[in-house]
């Protein structure tokens, strides 16, 4: 299952309303910022949109999506075993407590006064309504509220996908045009509206057009509006009150913690793991703030897991996607019943923060070469350290360029040698960057070579190793020295590749499943036949005896150079 949709049944039905919900209001506000080009734009735009959303199935999808949502949240609210949270969740709290209360006079003056007073509520009649007043204010918070709502919501169930955060810089700027092209599409639609309003022979013509309503109906509608917002109180308060219940049974009944490498605590039972935690300033991480749809709570259960309820079918799930050992369990999950002891995963960095995503690992499918100069060790016998290091910076300024350039950078230094990898939006484009670089480090290398040769110095020979495939990246090390690198077999199989290079005396061995990703088929007699330690089968790689033609290699392969 996508990790996107891991968690309870509750979780994901709170997801999948928020989306539904978050499309409306996208669609809505696009829809308003019409009027900052012509009215017959927004009234095309909110005629296409009716035909949806008050249709039988629009109305049940949206209105049911809005119940949902709320109901879940507020079960959530009621069942939560501590107000300790992080301040995103807070405020996501707070945003959503707040959008009924202005929500509902919109619904009641639009939606309700049309179907049950037949008012035309198309857009002009909402700028009679509202522009200008205070009403125009409180809707323009409405906006700005419902979309922040909206975009946290969204933000923190994606921001775990490395897409997202690439994007992120264009989705902030897009999120912020979207509120600021409502509210200036209902600032110039209004000012013609009221324009128009103003005259006398178009006044009762938009009256009767709208089915503009007496002042009966208004106070109807106003004492409707009233008594849900009272309603919608009432509901808040039962649930406070719900949780204060909670809160005073709990007190009575506590638990001991301890934390392996941390404090010892004791805890109200009835509470989660992870709840005890922020509640007794534990520093705990949870990416997804505790809905169970990720596992960076996760702890491993030292001491009483026997005596722990069994995992739900939602928790095995994930726990299962990360391949986690026995007696691994969410903590935003369990309630410790009985003292146990528990080892955070991702422990803290002794500053009382957690490492950031990049620490917690991120699989990606990518092209990597290891490069050796041969010969080293025999060079540099006898020379001055500088002269050492002066030749190294020399060779990696004249080649490291050409790896730039293709899209790719070197992840580490290996004293006479380096690991570069070409982390781009896919296998392909990776693939194919990393054959541009290869070609790229040959020519440069024989420039570099013909400055030695004219400075009297012997020319200097590589070898190149490249391969594709699954590598985990993340920051690994101690906390606050962790630099971001990437480890698994493909990096291994990559360095014995390029060992391979010396036994056939070429430049650069490229492995069939680079070759095959970048969409270039070769012969399999123009292949050689790798064993390498730590691979059980055979791998095919193209030997390159001069990397600088490899185009004319590929063409004479019969391979199609698509770089």
């Amino acid at each position: 299952m996508n990790d996107l949709w891991r968690g309870t049944w509750p979780t994901r039905l709170r997801i999948a309303s928020g989306l539904v919900l978050f499309a409306y209001a996208l669609t809505h506000f696009l829809n308003i910022g019409l009027g900052l080009f012509s009215p017959v734009w927004m009234d095309a735009a909110q005629d296409w949109r009716q035909i949806v959303i008050r249709s039988l199935l629009g109305s049940i999808l949206i209105y049911g999506a809005f119940a949902l949502h709320m109901s879940l949240v507020l079960v959530k609210l009621a069942r939560r075993g501590t107000l300790r949270m992080p301040a995103w969740e807070a405020l996501q709290i707070a945003l959503g407590i707040v959008i009924p209360i202005l929500l509902v006079a919109h619904l009641i003056h639009t939606r309700t006064a049309h179907e049950l007073f037949n008012v035309n509520d198309e857009m002009g009649y909402i700028m009679l309504l509202l522009y200008g007043t205070a009403d125009g204010w409180k809707q323009s918070l409405l906006l700005l509220v419902v979309w922040v709502h909206g975009c946290v919501g969204l933000h923190f169930w994606l921001r775990g996908k490395a897409w997202w955060r690439r994007s992120l810089p264009a989705l902030i700027g897009g999120a912020t045009l979207v509120p600021a092209f409502a509210l200036a599409g209902f600032l110039v639609e209004g000012r013609r509206v009221q324009a128009a309003f103003a005259e006398p022979d178009q006044r009762n013509a938009m009256l009767t057009a709208f089915n503009f309503p007496d002042a009966e109906t208004f106070g109807t509608l106003i004492g409707w509006t009233g008594q849900l917002r009272w309603l919608w109180g009432a509901i808040v308060v039962l649930v406070a009150l719900a949780y204060l219940v909670k809160y005073l049974r709990r007190r009575r009944r506590s638990v001991t913690i301890s934390y392996v490498g941390g404090p010892q605590i004791s805890a109200p039972m009835g509470l989660t793991l992870l709840e005890m935690s922020r509640l007794r300033g534990i520093p705990h991480a949870s990416l997804c703030g505790g809905r169970g749809r990720c596992t960076t709570c996760r702890v491993v259960v030292e001491e009483g897991a026997d005596l722990l309820h069994p995992a739900s079918q939602a928790e095995a799930r994930s726990l299962a996607a990360v391949g986690a050992s026995e007696g691994t369990r969410l903590a935003c999950q369990i309630k410790p019943m009985h003292p146990m002891q528990v080892f955070r995963v991702f422990q803290p960095d002794g500053k009382s923060t957690f490492r950031n995503h990049a620490s917690q690992g991120e699989e990606k499918e990518l092209a990597l070469l290891f490069l050796d100069m041969r010969g080293f060790t025999a060079r540099t016998t006898g020379q001055l350290p500088y002269d050492v290091v002066f030749l190294l910076n020399r060779f990696f300024d004249a080649v490291v360029p050409t790896i730039n350039l293709a899209g790719g950078s070197v992840d580490k230094y290996l004293g006479d040698g380096f690991l570069a990898l070409f982390e781009t939006k896919d296998a392909a484009t990776s693939a194919r960057a990393a054959l541009a670089a290869i070609e790229g480090i040959a020519q440069a290398l024989e420039q570099f070579n013909n400055t030695l040769r004219r400075e009297g110095q012997s020319p200097v020979a590589i070898g190149i190793g490249a391969h594709l495939g699954d590598v985990v990246l993340g920051e690994i090390g101690a906390a606050g020295q962790a630099p971001r690198t990437l480890i698994g077999d493909t990096v291994n199989t990559a360095s014995r590749i390029e060992g391979a290079t010396k036994e056939h005396e070429v430049q650069a061995l490229i492995s069939a499943p680079l070759l095959q990703a970048a969409g270039i088929e070769v012969q399999t007699e123009q292949m050689v036949s790798l064993t390498l330690r730590g691979v059980s089968v055979p791998l095919h790689a193209l030997p390159v005896k001069d990397a600088s033609g490899l185009r004319t290699t590929l063409t004479q392969a019969k391979a199609p150079w698509r770089a």
